[in-house]
């Protein structure tokens, strides 16, 4: 039984892995895992906007019962229930969501006491006791240790000072006119609050969830809205959250949209810069583009690959003792402060950087060369060492000689589909694509 992919469980509300019955097994597993190292348990359990979300937690209230000891965070973002665990010491956390994903899906996500996501191995022996587990074993008390309420307003509070404290501001932010699209998603009574601290009068758009409008047509996925707004509203910059909040998109004054690379240039650059990247260095996953690889060089900074996703990429900042590491995506985590991706944590990071250096944001943008990447997705039949499949060994090796230093290559298989991941980057998209054609056409032929 596999219930977790690369980013806890998630899957279309009311099929497989996501039925009431199966969320409350997942509620038992997880809570005879917490008890079996110690007892009670404490828990945070947040969620998104979804009109699933509540039913969702009561569903894991029915399995959880009287093992742990739950506190109700209500909508809050995914960082911030990190956060408030982390802070709180508690023995784990829950996030209600489905991040950028429609409001029909949803998920659940979980924390540690120590605000990181479960371990694959946690993530294992959670699903073995749910495998095997009887209805027995899983026998709780009449009563629970619910705490009943909507949400606890003050975490709001709590989680708005830890951004505000956080933030290097040296100079007064008040007069940046800027847009931000909360996604009417899990950020839309947080970020108000924080701006509002800061005396800012952004334009907020998308923040009247309805629980099915998360998502649609707005925030990181959809910057379409975001732009035109920038451009109607002559905004300095924008800024577009997903609906979790754990990732961030930013787009200039001039309606163009920064890659998630390009915004973990300009902060390790600031850093740098500042004497605050210590050691220098900085970790991001394969998929990131030359142009990063390039500034991160010519700086002096040194660069750790990690395997796609935001744990993996944690896990390498760790060992590395890395500052700051993220995705392309716009995953971005600052080590010194926080344990995992952040949307409002980044965008006040990356405004202090516009404000201290009085640099526009299409000049932070500039100082990183964005190469074009093709991507293309193959549908296999089985997922042999790509090494081993000579075809497609040779296919690779030739297109890699082709490009003469001047491009790369990066073929893997999906760790949740059956597909296999064909990304050529060079200096041309007319130059690269036919290179990548090339590469995903023998996988076809021998996998497909």
């Amino acid at each position: 039984m596999k219930l977790f992919g690369t980013d806890g469980i998630r899957g279309k509300v009311g099929e497989y892995p996501l039925t009431p019955d199966m969320i409350s097994h997942i509620g038992k597993g997880v809570g005879l895992f917490l008890t079996k190292k110690k007892n009670p348990v404490h828990i945070f359990v947040g969620r998104d906007t979804r009109i699933s979300g509540k039913k969702i937690l009561d569903d894991l209230r029915a399995g959880l019962g009287g093992w742990v000891h739950i506190m109700d965070a209500g909508i809050l973002p995914t960082p911030a229930i990190a956060f408030l665990n982390r802070r709180s010491a508690d023995d784990a956390g829950i996030m209600i969501t489905a991040s950028h994903n429609p409001y029909y899906d949803n998920g659940i996500k979980f924390f540690d006491e120590n605000g990181f996501k479960f371990s694959l191995q946690e993530e294992a022996e959670i699903e073995a006791l749910i495998a095997k587990f009887t209805p027995r074993c899983f026998e709780s008390p009449d009563k629970t240790n619910w705490i009943e309420s909507d949400y606890f307003e003050y975490l709001e509070d709590v989680y708005v000072d830890f951004l505000i404290d956080s933030c290097p501001f040296q100079k007064d932010p008040s007069n940046l006119k800027i847009v931000v699209d909360c996604a009417n998603g899990a950020t839309f009574r947080v970020a108000p609050k924080l701006f509002k601290r800061f005396r800012m009068t952004p334009v907020l758009i998308n923040i009247h969830p309805n629980g099915k409008n998360i998502n649609e047509n707005c925030g990181s996925e959809h910057p379409q809205g975001l732009i035109q707004k920038v451009l109607e509203e002559k905004a300095v910059a924008g800024f577009a959250l997903d609906g979790d909040g754990d990732r961030l998109v930013a787009v200039d004054e001039t309606g163009t949209v920064l890659t998630g690379d390009q915004i973990i240039a300009s902060l390790a650059l600031d850093l740098k810069y500042r004497g605050k990247l210590k050691p220098p260095t900085v970790v991001t996953t394969v998929m990131s583009n030359m142009g990063l690889r390039m500034v991160l060089a010519k700086n002096s900074i040194t660069h750790v690959e990690a395997d796609v996703g935001d744990r993996n990429v944690v896990m390498a900042m760790r060992k590395a003792g890395a500052l700051l590491g993220g995705e392309d995506s716009g995953h971005i985590v600052f080590w010194d402060q926080h344990t995992t991706g952040d949307g409002l944590f980044t965008m006040l990071r990356l405004m202090a950087v516009m404000v201290n250096c009085n640099k526009k944001l299409s000049e932070l943008r500039a100082e990183t060369r964005v190469f074009p990447q093709i991507l293309l997705n193959v549908p296999v039949t089985s997922k042999p060492a790509l090494e081993t499949v000579a075809p497609v060994s040779t296919a690779i090796t030739a297109v890699e000689q082709a490009l003469k230093g001047e491009g790369r290559v990066l073929v893997r298989y999906s760790g949740t589909q059956p597909l296999c991941r064909v990304m050529v980057e060079g200096v041309s998209d007319d130059a690269i694509r036919p290179y990548a054609h090339q590469i995903a056409a023998t996988i076809e032929k021998e996998l497909g």
